[in-house]
């Protein structure tokens, strides 16, 4: 699929913001080292598409239409490598708050009187549901620096991973002081890291747009949030905002 001795590389997006690809868009000056290293050849951001087969295909958005679990097994099977581009693609983000509601009172808010037009399916899902993905770029939206750091690994035939430890060290690396510290709550530790702990620099907790460090805790942060007044139900609902962890605590 090489030509020219570049790499092909295609950027698609389902539903969504599409911000994870704006994103992508905005690393400026390191995307223009980037593009010099590979031949584009699909991302609806930025070109027209030119051909139907790449060595490494990025996908933000989730999948929530028939038409799009056929495409996304399209892409599966004309991709060297496949990379989910973003809470959406990874988890699900806030498209599977859906799949806790009628699906009908769903449409119905969102599209009224055209909602029976849409070709839906009645949940949203990551892409990982129906393909097999090589790897997750996390956050809403994903981090460019760690976008930076995937694609050079993957340029140079190296292997790559997110962190595995929680945002927490993030915080502490970065000086902030804990929100648990201030009365308020958070997310942090039991989310994986790679943001730079940006939302409680400014102020905001952690929502886990991330997804869950690998082997959280989450009997015991469980105990320490209702320590802090929040429920199961409510820490439940906090973890399906971004599509984290969409079953119920026990």
């Amino acid at each position: 699929m090489q030509k020219n001795g570049k790499p092909t590389v295609a950027i698609f997006s389902f539903t969504g913001c599409e911000g994870c690809s704006l994103a992508v868009l905005e690393c400026e000056k390191q995307l223009l080292d980037v593009v010099g290293q590979v031949r584009l050849v699909n991302w609806r951001e930025a070109m027209d598409k030119i051909e139907d087969s790449y060595d490494i295909a990025f996908v933000d958005g989730s999948i929530t239409a028939q038409h799009e679990i056929e495409e996304i097994r399209q892409i599966r099977q004309n991709a060297g490598v496949l990379v989910a581009l973003g809470a959406c693609a990874t988890h699900g983000c806030v498209n599977v708050l859906r799949n806790f509601m009628p699906f009908r009172e769903v449409k119905e808010l969102v599209y009224g009187s055209a909602a029976n037009q849409l070709d839906s399916l009645s949940e949203a899902h990551p892409i990982g549901d129906f393909v097999d993905v090589d790897f997750e770029l996390y956050g809403c939206p994903i981090d460019r620096v760690e976008f930076l750091s995937l694609v050079t690994s993957a340029l140079v035939g190296k292997g790559w991973k997110p962190p595995d430890y929680a945002i927490c060290m993030e915080c502490k690396a970065a000086g902030v002081v804990c929100l648990f510290n201030r009365g308020e709550t958070c997310l942090g530790p039991i989310t994986r890291a790679g943001c730079g702990a940006i939302c409680p620099q400014y102020g905001a907790r952690c929502d886990a747009c991330r997804g869950l460090v690998p082997e959280a805790n989450l009997p015991s942060f469980s105990e320490l949030m209702a320590a802090h007044g929040v429920t199961q139900e409510g820490l439940s609902e906090q973890l399906r905002r971004y599509g984290a962890r969409t079953e119920a605590l026990s």
